[in-house]
């Protein structure tokens, strides 16, 4: 069982990238992941999270996946698009700058295990209700703060008067 992750448009050379590459192709994830771990190469942090990413995908798919057995079968580093900028030079010149950037893929391969995973209803538990507060006769329902039993307040301040009291509303 196989699965793959791609990382699109990393600001690094195709070739610096294939460097770090080359030390971990073949080898075992775990011993991959150490490996990246110690080179001192921007781009061993980014490798090392599209092969993460990889070996979570190939447990999402399957399930129950053996870690330990899982191998890198393939990882290349892909040209990507070129960024071009131009930086001036003496009598009007100017000297083309070319920021390159790659893809890199992942392929990693490892063994399934042959346990049935557990069905994904059997791993739902129902929410337990709360609990109801029942009243009794001798108690009253907690007053809310701030309010009292008369209307609650209107927008713009004062309640709404009476004709009888003046007869301005």
């Amino acid at each position: 069982m196989q699965a793959k992750a791609i990382a699109r448009y990393i600001r690094v050379t195709p070739r610096k990238a294939d460097q770090v590459l080359q030390l971990i192709r073949g080898k075992r994830v775990d011993q991959a992941t150490e490996i990246l771990d110690f080179t001192p190469k921007h781009v061993a942090k980014v490798i090392g999270k599209v092969m993460k990413s990889a070996v979570a995908n190939a447990v999402a798919m399957e399930g129950k996946i053996n870690i330990e057995h899982m191998h890198v079968k393939e990882a290349v580093a892909q040209a990507g698009p070129t960024l071009k900028r131009f930086l001036p030079r003496a009598q009007g010149r100017a000297t083309p700058i070319l920021k390159r950037t790659c893809h890199i893929l992942v392929v990693v391969e490892g063994d399934v295990v042959d346990v049935p995973a557990p069905s994904r209803r059997g791993m739902r538990t129902p929410k337990a209700a709360a609990p109801a507060t029942p009243v009794t006769e001798g108690m009253k329902a907690p007053a809310r703060k701030g309010r009292t039993a008369k209307a609650p307040a209107r927008k713009g301040g004062a309640a709404k008067t009476s004709a009888a009291s003046g007869g301005r509303t």
